[in-house]
């Protein structure tokens, strides 16, 4: 069984623009959709899986993706004609009469959200594939598939936590025996992801695209400041509920669309909004810190409740919250559990790899493992590299080496003598992070050296970056104890590469894994991605 799973809503921002036109660029951020990616399972394996935007250079791209999903059959060496089913990571069929209440709102689910408009894109770009093979996963089933299918576990608890999916802003689910059982979901309209979205846009930067920003400025700041405000806004209530009220002050369909009360509230008893181009001061890092305290006691409450109350010790996680490597280490020190997992592509991404296991498991048992390192994207051959070499012959000189030993050791030189190292290596990453693959490697002793990597990379000067060390290693640098993955190899074959979330696993492959963590005080300030 070949199933190709597919993310993204294409129509939907053009619907926005088209109803609501003239807004500020960041404003159409605030809709479904980005981050299109393909995802190819083939006999329950998944073998491979690429976002849209790697193809058409467009961030974030919500195009249906049509580029990553002929690169998927590319790297499987098969055909359309073989694919048996494809599944969208979203499904608002069940919702349809919910947007039966005003004209706009039918508009825009027959237009973006329905079965009818998705085909209408798979009959233009896949012309001929059978309409009766194209399935429709939940949203937050298709995240809390790609966390649990790719654990390793046959039962934990599995909770996903995003902006919204079709309603919902986040969901609990109990896996066992390759069966998801839902035990709750949150509102969207209660949803933390939304808030840290809001406040994300509100300290100048781009809703649904920069939060991890906010996460890299949080260590700079004083969360007790505004800790009151944020106390205030997020109601922590019994079952591990979560109630906002912020969130619910959006009465017309203009301050739903665009959370114009909810926005204005934040000018009014916060500060006021920070323009894109406009100095960060100290209110605008204590903030983030606040935000940030605010997300971690979030998931401590919702996480710590389930597992209570399940009985647990193991929890799995998606979404484009469970990207956030504070938070998570914070649930990792909490003692709530005994190990976590964070599906590596936890974003809208991800969810496509997340509807093809999901569409596997109905039609056959599928193979639980452990996810690798998800390298997963597309490669070149030395022939195509020697190409795009030969465009640059006049600026670049190129010395080739014997062996990854021999590269590794002139890479290591390079690095200690300050220099910057851009390293490419075999397939690309699947999801947010760079991992070893496609990553920018310098030494962080040298002082200007934040300086000059985002000069070179066009990062914001507060962006964090992610240390890289060898397994052997990794519980001597972390503050936290690091239990080494079972497929973790001998340094002596080592590449350069990087474990998801936590550091907790690696992708068998020969490659060292890069733990992230956290150093606790003031003294010590995180460095994480």
């Amino acid at each position: 069984m070949n199933v190709i799973g597919v993310s993204g809503i294409e129509q939907a921002r053009g619907f926005k623009e088209a109803h609501w036109p003239g807004l500020e660029e960041r404003m159409y951020r605030m809709c479904q959709g980005y981050d299109s990616a393909a995802a190819l399972v083939m006999n329950g394996e998944i073998v491979a899986a690429a976002e849209e935007e790697r193809f058409n250079r467009k961030k974030h791209s919500a195009a249906f993706p049509v580029l990553a999903i002929h690169d998927c059959l590319k790297q499987a060496g098969i055909s359309l004609d073989q694919v048996d089913q494809i599944a969208h990571a979203f499904d608002y069929e069940p919702c349809r009469s919910a947007y039966a209440v005003a004209p706009m709102a039918v508009a825009r689910f027959q237009e973006a959200y329905s079965h009818e408009a998705f085909r209408a894109l798979v009959s233009r770009d896949l012309p001929g594939f059978p309409l009766d093979r194209v399935h429709h996963v939940n949203h937050h089933l298709a995240h809390a598939a790609s966390a649990y299918f790719t654990s390793g576990w046959d039962e934990c608890l599995v909770i996903v936590i995003d902006g919204m999916g079709e309603v919902h802003g986040a969901s609990v689910y109990h896996a066992r025996d390759g069966k998801l059982t839902s035990l709750q979901h949150i509102s969207a309209l209660d949803s933390i992801g939304i808030l840290y979205s809001l406040v994300t846009l509100h300290l100048g930067f781009d809703f649904n695209s920069d939060e991890y920003k906010i996460m890299g400025l949080a260590p700079y700041g004083d969360p007790t400041r505004y800790s009151a405000f944020f106390a205030d806004a997020v109601k922590l209530t019994p079952a591990g509920r979560i109630k906002i009220p912020m969130l619910r002050m959006n009465k017309t369909r203009d301050d739903q669309e665009n959370f114009v009360v909810s926005r204005r509230y934040l000018d009014e008893h916060l500060i006021k909004a920070r323009q894109p181009d406009s100095d960060i001061t100290q209110d605008h890092r204590d903030i983030a810190a606040a935000l940030q305290a605010c997300l971690d006691d979030t998931m401590l409450h919702l996480c710590g409740h389930f597992g209570k109350k399940t009985g647990l010790r193991r929890l799995a996680m998606a979404g484009g919250v469970a990207l956030n490597c504070t938070a998570n280490g914070k649930l990792l020190r909490s003692g709530l559990f005994d190990d976590i997992y964070v599906q590596p592509a936890a974003g809208d991404d991800g969810a496509a790899i997340g509807a093809a296991l999901y569409q596997s498991s109905v039609v056959g048992k599928l193979r639980n493992r452990r996810s690798p390192v998800p390298f997963l994207g597309p490669s070149h051959s030395m022939e195509a590299v020697d190409e795009a070499i030969s465009a640059f012959k006049e600026s670049v000189e190129v010395v080739r080496f014997k062996s990854l030993e021999d590269t590794c050791a002139e890479a290591a030189r390079l690095i200690a003598e300050g220099k910057v190292a851009a390293w490419y290596r075999g397939r690309m990453e699947f999801g947010p992070r760079a991992l070893g693959h496609r990553s920018i490697i310098a030494d962080p002793g040298h002082s200007e050296m934040r300086d000059r990597r985002a000069g070179i990379s066009v990062h914001d000067h507060d962006r964090r970056c992610a240390p890289a060390v060898s397994c052997r290693a990794a519980g001597h640098h972390a503050c936290q104890r690091v239990r080494a993955p079972p497929n973790c190899v001998p340094e002596r074959q080592s590449g350069i590469s990087r474990a998801p979330e936590g550091g907790r696993e690696n992708n068998g492959t020969g490659d060292a894994a890069e733990y992230q963590f956290q150093r606790q005080g003031t003294a010590d300030r995180q460095h994480t991605v």
